[in-house]
């Protein structure tokens, strides 16, 4: 029986695939379920099919076509001169016209069309906990079933049809694709097979999807469909692939998809359904199930839009405001586990799923905030895993990166900027507001240290996170330049996403500079790479710290104070050092903690939907548990599809994903090097709890609340050190004991904060 406070349902079929069709995915294939009775709807993607890259018109990685000596340097010294330049100005020197760059594809329809008499009792479905959909419903006096999940056990994508009644199973399944390329649909053996490759960069691509059928008759059709008559239940298997392969500069691996598609849909026939959804549910909850949480919620015996609208009244009782908040925080974890997989490409901006040959930004991955939002949640929120495909998708972007690096800018290491594709786009196209973004590689950077300080990893620290890290590093050492004005070291030219001037020493790049080579000092240093440690700090010795308060109190978006009261633009990008990065803490510099107040009440409330995401995260760590609620409830009301994807509009993932990441960061912090418990935690949460949230130092943390006062806490250490914990809890009459021995611990501080020499693999919980 599946979990209400876990599923979402619907009391109609779908008919619109971006507010209402309901998401499965396993990381590489993705699959949206829209229900309908007489005819429906599998629309299937898998990540690796793009138009773009080599074999496409135009496609140079999105490098100069011709150099152009002297072109930055040009536009610096306007800077210098000037104090600033204009974005088409600067888009004429710098960028170009973008060609090649091509668009994540839908891969095809799964039509399945029925015979269906007048339907009653209808419910469509998605179980979040064990990741599988579902239809049902009762028509000429039968109930029928259907089961969908997308399994990353087997990769495949499997379809059940069931009914109350033996010989009642009859259906035509049909294989349509899109019009931009060329394809081929036949069938054979109960078997569809979609072959072909795309016109623009002749991409080769097939899908199978294998109809079996328990009793009745099956029937191979002319037009390459597959027709089951009175059957007692039918089992469909799809997988898809292309010839894709992430290796510069080709992108191809040179074998046709044909065998690995035919294996897979092989292996899993073999299997049998039962198997098959035993294994997906295991892995899938294996993921899952870490995290729990509770409000003190109560779900209505309502559709999940109906839920929806009423969430936007306020007169809605708490607890049920409390269910969608609490379901919409293991929603954002869940799309991130079905669009993130080991050994698929990364989360793009609407995950896996699309509907469209030209889907909206073309459905790439933004790298000046977009990318890195889809992976806050996977530490905070015990999903490491899904980490993999980001990491390895980055480490692709460094060969075509290291040749933009050295033909744009004449520098060492690699660079990447505010547009990307799997086909090593590191160039820059002539998109004013947003086609330079150096910094983009440096952020992303963050996510390779982060990992390592949640898990305390030194393999991946030194294999995985540091070459990227000192690569980068190199980068920016030979990038950055003198401000005339004061001498210190600048990013120039410099650009806040998406508006103002160019400039010298935006506020942003300078934070995420400093963050990226203070990171990498840390990691030289831990890995006894001291020269190289030297080197970069003597450059943040350097460098402009972006840090600037304002004539009106707020943090400066630039080095020169041209902030204005009355702008309320989305991106808030002069925060960085707020969140995701951890220089300005309310606890370690109150006077810069306010001014960022300054600034974040001065944009509002409004935005995007990833924007109203971002700001979750803002004032959580703002410490106002009570605004970044408020900030949820915004970004639910205004910017939530029925399907409960976030809308930008349209359809972005990033919302999702970033504010199921606000959520943890209300209840748990650790940017500071301290286990902060309910840091943030608003009023109208007053008594709940939550296990399985992960803090920095590899921490597991179980909290428990009342009347808005932790009372429980277990923390579970996977490592050796000094283990820093601070809570309202310890200014009250507490003891820390080992959970396993039941013996109270020593513990040192006084107030809020304490100190436990931890050891690795042991759970010690404290109570009032």
């Amino acid at each position: 029986m599946a979990d209400p406070d876990l599923t979402l349902w619907y009391d109609e079929p779908a008919t619109s695939w971006e507010a209402e069709s309901l998401p499965i995915g396993n990381g590489a294939l993705g699959a949206s379920v829209l229900g309908g009775v007489p005819a429906e709807l599998l629309q299937f993607a898998e990540k690796t099919l793009w138009t773009g890259g080599p074999g496409s018109p135009g496609h140079g990685f999105g490098n100069w076509t011709s150099p152009r000596p002297g072109a930055v340097e040009e536009v610096r010294r306007r800077i210098d001169v000037d104090g600033s330049a204009d974005p088409e100005w600067v888009a004429g020197e710098l960028g170009q016209p973008r060609s090649g760059f091509g668009a994540y594809q839908p891969f095809g329809d799964l039509l399945l069309t029925f015979a269906a008499d007048a339907v009653t009792s209808y419910r469509r479905h998605l179980d979040i906990a064990e990741a599988v959909a579902g239809v049902g419903y009762t028509s000429g006096g039968v109930h029928h079933t259907r089961e969908y999940f997308a399994t990353a056990v087997d990769d495949v994508i499997v379809a059940r049809l069931t009914a109350g009644r033996t010989g009642r199973i009859s259906f035509t399944a049909t294989v349509r694709t899109q019009e931009n390329r060329t394809a081929t649909i036949t069938s054979r053996d109960g078997r569809i097979t979609l072959t072909g490759h795309l016109n623009d960069n002749g991409l080769r691509f097939e899908s199978q999807v294998q109809v079996i059928n328990d009793g009745g008759i099956r029937t191979d059709n002319p037009d390459g469909s597959v027709s089951v008559r009175d059957a007692d239940s039918a089992l469909l298997v799809l997988a898809a692939a292309t010839d894709y392969s992430p290796r510069f500069p080709a992108y191809r691996s040179g074998v046709h998809p044909r065998q690995a598609v035919a294996q897979r849909v092989d292996r899993a026939v073999a299997k049998g359904f039962k198997r098959l959804r035993a294994d997906h549910v295991s892995d899938h909850r294996t993921l899952f199930d870490r995290v729990r949480l509770d409000l003190g919620q109560q779900m209505p015996d309502l559709p999940t839009d109906e839920l929806l609208r009423r969430y936007r009244d306020p007169s809605t009782p708490a607890a049920h405001r409390k269910a969608l908040e609490a379901l919409y925080f293991q929603y954002g974890r869940y799309l991130l586990v079905a669009s993130s997989r080991a050994g698929s490409l990364p989360a793009n901006l609407q995950g896996v799923w699309n509907n469209s040959a030209t889907p909206p930004w073309n459905g790439d991955y933004h790298t000046n905030i977009n990318l890195q939002m889809n992976y806050w949640p996977a530490e905070t929120t015990n999903l490491p895993e899904t980490t993999a495909p980001l990491f390895d998708y980055v480490d692709s972007l460094v060969p075509p990166g290291e040749v933009t690096a050295k033909e744009m800018f004449g520098c060492r290491g690699w660079v990447v900027h505010n547009e990307t594709t799997p086909f090593g786009f590191t160039g820059a196209h002539d998109w004013p507001t947003a086609f330079w973004f150096p910094e983009a590689g440096a952020w992303l950077a963050q996510h390779y240290y982060e990992h390592y300080l949640f898990t305390g990893d030194e393999d991946f620290l030194r294999a995985r996170a540091y070459p990227v890290l000192r690569s980068l590093a190199e980068f920016w050492m030979d990038e950055l330049v003198t401000d005339p004005r004061d001498g210190t070291l600048v990013v120039s030219p410099s650009y806040s996403p998406e508006h103002g001037p160019f400039c010298a020493g935006a506020a942003m790049s300078q934070q995420i500079v400093h963050d990226l080579l203070t990171n990498t000092v840390e990691a030289a240093t831990t890995l006894g790479d001291l020269g190289f440690a030297q080197q970069v700090r003597s450059t943040v010795d350097r460098l402009d710290p972006g840090l600037r308060i304002g004539c009106w109190g707020q943090l400066q978006e630039w080095k020169s104070d041209w902030d204005d009261q009355e702008d309320t633009h989305r991106h808030v990008s002069h925060l960085f050092a707020l969140h995701p990065g951890r220089r300005i803490t309310p606890q370690g510099d109150p006077e810069l903690a306010t001014a960022a107040r300054v600034s974040l009440t001065a944009r509002g409330d409004g935005g995007t939907g990833w924007s109203k995401a971002w700001k979750i995260n803002f004032w959580a760590r703002l410490l106002d548990g009570d605004h970044a609620h408020k900030m949820l409830a915004e970004l639910l009301a205004t910017s939530t599809l029925d399907n409960l994807w976030d809308t930008h509009p349209p359809f972005q993932i990033d919302g999702n994903l970033s504010a199921t990441a606000g959520v943890a960061e209300m209840l748990l912090q650790s940017h500071r090097g301290v286990v902060d418990l309910l840091p943030a935690l608003p009023r109208c949460w007053d008594t709940g709890s939550v296990t399985g949230l992960r803090a920095r130092g590899d921490v597991t943390v179980d909290i428990r609340w009342q009347n808005g006062k932790l009372v429980h806490v277990r923390l579970t250490t996977g490592r050796t050190g000094t283990l820093r914990v601070s809570s309202t809890l310890f200014e009250n009459r507490f003891e820390v004991l080992d959970a396993r021995t039941g013996r109270e611990v020593g513990v040192r501080g006084t107030g809020k904060e304490i100190t436990i020499d931890a050891t690795g693999g042991t759970t010690y919980v404290a109570s009032t």
